[in-house]
């Protein structure tokens, strides 16, 4: 496992490694990979503005498929001379999306290597062998989501491709003496030790637990702004649990945007940051708010509560 400045850096020195396995004279060339193999294939339907993530290390982005999806045979026929790796974003449930496995399988028979975004998948805890019990040769996850500072991420996978990832990595250039690409993604010791710590809490919390004080928090402030006129309120469920709480506002009875109220609460005492959105943090439309319950601690939803409450009265 190699320790990342998040997952972002996990993917960039992911798709290096790919490109370069551990030939230093490659590592020291990237970004630049003119006339080398670079080519990373990705399901159409499975981009992201993430990606960026990928091409930064000078790899070419192959779309495959279209808008309905992508089949077995259009992957297969994808790869060819050029072809280091096939990217595959976590969980992968969008329409028309060739599911892993299936990736898994072509990629492997023509000795092709598959990267996963795995970002936030991180529960139930399977998740973080899921993909390379699968056959998944390099998977990138954001430690942040289980509980780690926002900076750091994991790279897992398989031993000889991460230790590429490594030398391709900050790593890679103080430890080894390589001029590798990866310098500026620098990671503390501090971050280390926060995602070895945070990694083992998370695998032995009680999630049960964990899960239904987002409930309580969510409820709370539900019980405090959703019998408000013209407020409307739905729970985030993007995860399968309770993870906020989305507040749409009446425009004809809350005579506040959703941008002031946002403004007010940065500029208050202590500062609050809210989201612009709907139900699972998505922009549905201009009218609403919305709080991530599940980064808050213990008492917090009180005060986000009374603010917005507060607010909401001055402004009906």
């Amino acid at each position: 496992m190699l320790v990342t400045s998040g997952c972002s850096a996990a993917l960039a020195t992911a798709a290096a490694a790919c490109i370069t396995k551990d030939n230093i004279e490659l590592i020291e060339r990237i970004p630049d990979t003119n006339g080398l193999p670079n080519e990373i294939l990705i399901q159409r339907n499975l981009r992201t503005r993430y990606d960026r993530n990928i091409s930064i290390s000078g790899a070419k982005l192959i779309e495959i498929g279209d808008e309905s999806g992508c089949t077995p045979d259009q992957l297969e026929r994808s790869i060819g001379e050029r072809t280091v790796a096939v990217h595959y974003l976590a969980p992968g449930n969008k329409e028309g999306i060739l599911p892993i496995e299936e990736v898994v399988r072509i990629s492997h028979r023509k000795d092709i290597p598959v990267i996963v975004d795995a970002a936030g998948e991180v529960y139930p805890t399977s998740l973080l062998s899921k993909y390379v019990n699968m056959g998944c040769d390099l998977v990138a996850y954001g430690a942040k989501y289980f509980g780690a500072v926002n900076s750091s991420g994991i790279l897992t996978g398989r031993k000889d491709l991460v230790f590429a990832a490594r030398q391709n990595s900050f790593i890679g250039f103080e430890s080894d003496g390589i001029s590798s690409f990866g310098r500026p993604m620098k990671i503390d010791r501090q971050e280390m030790i926060s995602v070895y710590v945070a990694l083992n809490e998370w695998l032995s919390t009680n999630h049960e637990k964990r899960i239904d004080s987002y409930r309580i928090r969510a409820d709370s402030i539900a019980n405090e702004i959703g019998k408000l006129r013209g407020v409307n309120y739905s729970y985030s469920q993007e995860k399968g649990y309770i993870e906020g709480l989305s507040m749409e506002l009446d425009p004809t009875i809350v005579k506040i945007s959703p941008e002031q109220i946002s403004d007010q609460l940065k500029s208050g005492n202590p500062s609050i940051w809210i989201r612009m959105g709907g139900p699972d943090n998505k922009q549905v439309n201009e009218h609403s708010i919305a709080v991530r319950v599940s980064t808050l601690s213990e008492g917090d939803e009180i005060l986000i509560a009374q603010k917005i409450k507060q607010i909401l009265l001055e402004n009906l």
